[in-house]
């Protein structure tokens, strides 16, 4: 008989990976998906960096070097958390961008889905080019 408990219990414990992403006194929680990118970014924090903002996405360097995934897409879910593997930078849609046509969130280019987050889009309201953002383990 085949024991399956300890891939259970891993996968279990990849699927409660969370990080934490504070901007100002902001806090938002990312759950992460069972993905390279999330494992490789899991690894890498903390991570500090400044915000830059394009349209209604804020995104932001991590210095990391990640091979693009093969689901990777441009046209984003609100709420899913993106890696853009050309500017090695965390980025999240929330709205519309320059590219964006009718009401979907179109990134510059096909990304890595990493993570998601329960936010609204208020969330971002204050946030500029410059202001430092913060990601660590939960």
């Amino acid at each position: 008989m085949i024991d399956y408990s300890k891939n259970i219990e891993l996968h279990l414990e990849f699927l409660m990976r969370k990080l934490i992403l504070r901007i100002h006194e902001k806090k938002l929680v990312l759950n992460l998906k069972e993905t390279e990118t999330a494992s490789m970014i899991y690894n890498a924090v903390p991570i500090s960096s400044s915000i830059n903002t394009w349209g209604e996405e804020i995104y932001f360097s991590t210095n990391l070097s990640i091979k693009i995934e093969k689901d990777a897409k441009a046209i984003v879910d609100f709420g899913e958390i993106a890696f853009w593997t050309e500017g090695s930078s965390i980025a999240i849609g929330y709205g519309k961008t320059p590219i964006s046509q009718n009401d979907e969130i179109r990134l510059a280019a096909p990304c890595n889905i990493w993570a998601t987050s329960n936010f609204e889009k208020c969330f971002f309201e204050d946030i500029t080019d410059g202001d430092k953002i913060y990601l660590d383990k939960h």
